[in-house]
């Protein structure tokens, strides 16, 4: 893992094109590589930027007369003075070719709305929340796990976070070993929060894709509780395609029934994702 911050001499690179209407130029602040797959970055925040832990937004970058923007899940709390997130490398991606590549000091875009389905509103109350991520799903919960709102809201937090290999747990790893430290938040988390990690290639204590692991009960075995209960669970699901139908279809037949901004209910997820 290597993490380039921006220091006091650092410069912001001048857009080599004219910045879009209606979009935000920032500035990044650091930049997190974990694997040759995996890094972060953090950028400075507009004063008058405004969303809900959890919801995603439009990034590009200044690198064309039309830039391409992606949606991003922002993995900095809605309290945070910066925006962070988390992405996967894609080599031909149209966007992540590009910018895997930024370092401190370069220009991010990003679009002046923020949206989005993995919101607490979205969920009616109960007593635990599962939040159960694959790869890059787990930014929308890093931003939820450090909003003292989640845990006004539930009693429990479990977050999964299911990859293929040990090293691309490392974000996650370190996400939750970071938690009690935190001065806002650290108090509220302490016995509160539960974490699985499991791989899906490597070697590791939780071995299988997260859909097995539910349906043979490995997940609860593990956390010492029970399947998915309508009465006190409330899920939310972030990943890849697969993963998220398969997820919905198990906690569907537990009884649970998708909730959306419109009408709060037992679960959701993210339709920005998948299609």
């Amino acid at each position: 893992m290597t993490s380039v911050a921006a220091n006091s001499n650092a410069k912001a690179e001048a857009p080599r094109f004219p910045i879009p209407a209606n979009v935000y130029a920032e500035t990044v602040t650091s930049v997190t590589h974990y694997t040759d797959r995996l890094f972060s970055f953090r950028i400075t925040r507009p004063q008058t930027f405004r969303f809900r832990s959890g919801e995603f937004v439009m990034i590009g970058l200044p690198n064309a007369e039309k830039p391409v923007f992606r949606a991003y899940s922002i993995a900095s709390p809605a309290w945070d003075e910066e925006l962070e997130f988390y992405s996967i490398k894609v080599p031909d991606g149209p966007l992540t070719q590009h910018l895997q590549q930024i370092e401190p000091g370069d220009t991010v875009l990003l679009r002046q709305k923020a949206t989005g389905t993995l919101v607490t509103d979205a969920l009616t109350p109960a007593k635990r929340l599962y939040m159960i991520a694959t790869g890059t799903g787990i930014a929308p919960f890093a931003s939820l796990i450090r909003d003292p709102d989640t845990y006004d809201k539930f009693e429990q937090i479990i977050v999964t976070n299911t990859c293929r290999g040990n090293a691309e747990l490392a974000y996650g790893d370190q996400l939750i070993k970071a938690l009690g430290e935190d001065p806002l938040i650290g108090e509220l988390t302490d016995g509160r929060i539960s974490y699985f990690s499991s791989t899906t290639r490597d070697e590791s204590p939780q071995t299988g894709r997260i859909t097995s692991l539910i349906e043979n009960g490995g997940l609860f075995e593990a956390l010492g509780a029970e399947s998915f209960d309508r009465a006190n669970d409330r899920v939310m699901i972030c990943g890849s395609l697969d993963m998220i139908h398969d997820v919905s279809e198990l906690v569907k037949a537990a009884g649970l029934e998708e909730g959306s901004n419109a009408k709060p209910a037992d679960f959701v997820v993210e339709r920005a994702f998948v299609g």
